[in-house]
């Protein structure tokens, strides 16, 4: 089967190095060896993959950087709409799906003929409902805020590709999170960022402003081998006729087996009080709170006694620190650099 894992755009290369290590798990490659596309020479927002229906299941749990993963159904060329409404009238969804779920469908498009995808997007929903009522005597229902599935449509200048959702809610939904404060990073953006910094475990790691603490539990879930969606109770996948129930919890068994305490520590502070106990309850419900230390602490006088390691901070921009205050935050920064923390690689993640 193919799939098309998406991901944060630029983040295509650390993915392909994330899907190499899950399919080499031995109980990943028990299943069946994968076959993963090359980093892209631009951001396409995605890697594909080529491999079994069992590889849906090891991305869902294991992946710390894809926003979902969606499972190819056809490949087909078109001209006009019709075409694209039979492309789709043409597939088994009455093998995926039951007509009692609700469904929505969303379709991008690049350099496409057609004019309007709005009218591409209600021809797919009539050809999934015409063959469900055709098959099943019934037609779905549609919800675009919370459906049961996700269709999804790509349309290039001569070929529509039709998809189908294997993860649900999107995958940096980690189910984790309960606390936020002001503009967090999303889950596998913050995963996405450590990979790229290249931190190993045999490094410490800090995060001086981590605010509700979403970059020092993804470094705490990654150091302790925790897989990335321990705490996440459902998928798409587990709905469809096929499921299979117990691989999955084979998957997860060897999962579990294999969380170790990290090396060095991680640690996380921040200014906010508030913020801190926010880190320390999602922490927890992340099952590393034993990893991490959060402590209230300004920055700007903080200091170590450690000759090197990994300094990642997403501070203050956009809503939180108005463009002309930024100037002056970002020199002071740079001088605490210098003075309090030689030897350290410092990875910023900013707006300007």
């Amino acid at each position: 089967m193919k799939f098309f894992v998406i991901c944060p755009r630029g983040l295509e290369g650390p993915l392909v190095a994330e899907l190499q290590e899950i399919a080499e798990r031995p109980e990943v490659k028990q299943a069946g060896a994968w076959v993963i596309d090359p980093v892209p020479n631009h951001a396409s927002g995605g890697i594909a993959v080529a491999g079994p229906l069992a590889a849906a299941l090891a991305i869902n749990l294991h992946s710390r950087i894809a926003s979902r993963c969606i499972v190819q159904l056809t490949h087909t060329t078109y001209r006009k709409e019709d075409d694209v409404y039979k492309a789709a009238r043409g597939l088994a969804w009455e093998e995926w799906f039951e007509p009692t779920q609700t469904i929505r469908v969303d379709v991008t498009a690049h350099r496409s003929p057609l004019t309007s995808l709005n009218f591409v997007t209600l021809r797919i929903k009539d050809a999934v409902c015409d063959r469900l009522r055709e098959v099943k005597g019934e037609r779905p229902s549609i919800d675009t805020e919370v459906p049961d599935v996700r269709i999804y449509a790509h349309l290039t200048a001569t070929h529509v590709t039709i998809y189908l959702d294997t993860s649900g809610q999107s995958l940096f939904k980690r189910g984790w999170r309960d606390e936020k404060g002001a503009a967090p990073l999303k889950e596998n953006l913050a995963a996405g960022i450590l990979a790229l910094t290249h931190w190993t475990i045999d490094k410490p790691l800090m995060d001086p402003m981590c605010g509700s603490g979403t970059l020092i539990t993804e470094a705490a879930m990654l150091a302790s081998h925790t897989p990335a969606q321990i705490a996440r109770p459902h998928f798409q996948f587990m709905k469809w006729p096929g499921f299979d129930e117990e691989l999955w919890k084979e998957l997860k068994a060897e999962c579990d087996a294999k969380i170790v305490e990290p090396l060095y520590p991680i640690v996380g502070s921040d200014l906010d009080g508030a913020a801190l106990g926010w880190a320390t309850k999602n922490s927890r419900k992340a099952q590393v709170g034993e990893y991490v230390h959060f402590e209230k602490a300004d920055f700007f006088e903080l200091e170590t006694d450690n000759a090197q390691g990994i300094l990642v901070m997403n501070p203050p921009y956009g809503e939180r620190l108005p463009l002309e205050e930024a100037y002056a935050f970002y020199g002071k920064l740079g001088d605490a650099f210098k003075k309090n923390w030689k030897g350290w690689d410092a990875w910023v993640f900013s707006g300007h």
